[in-house]
């Protein structure tokens, strides 16, 4: 018999650039498998701190993943309770903002890497307030999104970024079909794609140049 309980769980999170009066751009940044918050900011380092403030997000489940068990990364859900795993991502990612007290902030941006495209695009699905722009760099979109969440997409988000680098180890001609499908289902024309000359790595100078036309 599998019985669930509600327990209070504490996270951490980063705060590269704080939030100010001159923010142009606050940065959600939901990191890929295996990484942890506090290495993948450093993919942001180079962003103008005057417009863009960051927050770096910590996916909750960590694990070594090496065989001497020296090195640490986390994940944010599997397979195995998907769903409950995602309303407790939620339940965090909605605190963070709340305590950073941009929850309703029209300049947010978010941004997933790898596994981290499934927890913003799930977050935003959600989101009832208008946000600047999604970022979805080399990650699938959940199969669940459907019509209704591409006409909730449209009305709260004023802009669809889409990056994938041409030589990404992960992609093959069947996974290439699937998300194309799945992007023009939810956005149409109105999605920017990308496809720098890189393999499944953040592509950090075309992040810098999309930041300055945000």
């Amino acid at each position: 018999m599998v019985k669930t309980v509600s327990y209070e769980h504490q996270n951490t999170y980063e705060l590269l650039y704080p939030i100010t009066d001159q923010t142009e751009n606050i940065w959600v940044c939901f990191h890929g498998l295996g990484y942890l918050a506090t290495y993948f900011k450093r993919y942001f380092t180079k962003l103008d701190s005057q417009k863009n403030a960051v927050i770096v997000l910590q996916a909750p489940s960590k694990f070594y993943i090496d065989k001497g068990f020296k090195n640490v990364g986390a994940c944010w859900l599997t397979r195995v309770d998907t769903a409950q795993e995602m309303q407790n991502n939620l339940a965090y990612i909605n605190h963070v903002l709340r305590q950073e007290r941009v929850l309703e902030d029209p300049r947010l941006v978010l941004f997933g890497y790898s596994q981290g495209v499934s927890i913003a695009t799930r977050f935003l699905a959600q989101h009832t307030q208008p946000i600047k722009a999604l970022i979805m760099h080399s990650g699938s979109i959940p199969a669940e999104l459907d019509e209704q969440t591409a006409k909730h997409f449209k009305k709260h988000c004023d802009r669809f970024i889409h990056i994938v680098g041409l030589r990404d180890e992960y992609l093959n001609d069947e996974v290439v079909a699937i998300e194309k499908k799945k992007l023009e289902m939810l956005f149409g024309t109105a999605c920017e794609i990308h496809t720098p000359d890189i393999t499944h790595e953040v592509a950090v100078s075309l992040l810098e140049e999309i930041a300055q036309t945000l």
